[in-house]
């Protein structure tokens, strides 16, 4: 096999991990500690709160920070920093945990997860009236609508963690 097709199947298993990768985080938010999460309008408040410290950030394969983040990072450090709950850095290890959720039974916090391609996972934040934010590997750190042709197709299944 050429080195030129070596790289692509490389490349294209790198593609295909997606957001299922396990590097550990190592950020430095600070995690609160007084967040009611019965109250879905405190929930909701934090995930905003959240959503504006990290809008914009651009998606890195693996990355765990503001210089670049990856899907199930941007779910770890987000559980994390605003509601004090440590869960599994891969995508693969989060859909595993809490409960499952029907999707016309969401919370504000719930992960909602995706099947991007064959062996490939994706995973967001469900913020309320139909919209999640996710590091999205076009946009970086982005809010999206479940409503979306995209991610209605890919829609996989939802997990309630807090």
């Amino acid at each position: 096999m050429s080195f030129y097709r070596i790289f692509i199947v490389l490349l294209s298993v790198a593609f295909l991990a997606a957001c299922s990768s396990s590097p550990r985080y190592t950020g430095k938010d600070k995690p609160v500690s007084s967040v009611s999460v019965t109250s879905s309008s405190e929930v909701r408040q934090q995930l905003l709160r959240q959503f504006k410290r990290w809008k914009g950030t651009p998606y890195r394969y693996g990355g765990v920070s503001l210089s670049g983040v990856d899907c199930s990072a941007f779910v770890q450090n987000t559980y994390r920093a605003k509601f004090n709950k440590h869960i599994p850095r891969a995508t693969r290890t989060q859909i595993k945990i809490g409960k499952k959720v029907k999707k016309s039974q969401l919370r504000e916090g719930d992960i909602v997860f995706f099947k991007i391609g064959r062996n490939a996972l994706h995973n967001g934040i469900y913020m309320g009236g139909g919209k999640f934010m996710h590091a999205s590997s076009s946009r970086g750190v982005t809010l999206s609508s479940l409503k979306n042709r995209y991610w209605r197709k890919r829609y996989l299944t939802s997990r309630r963690v807090l």
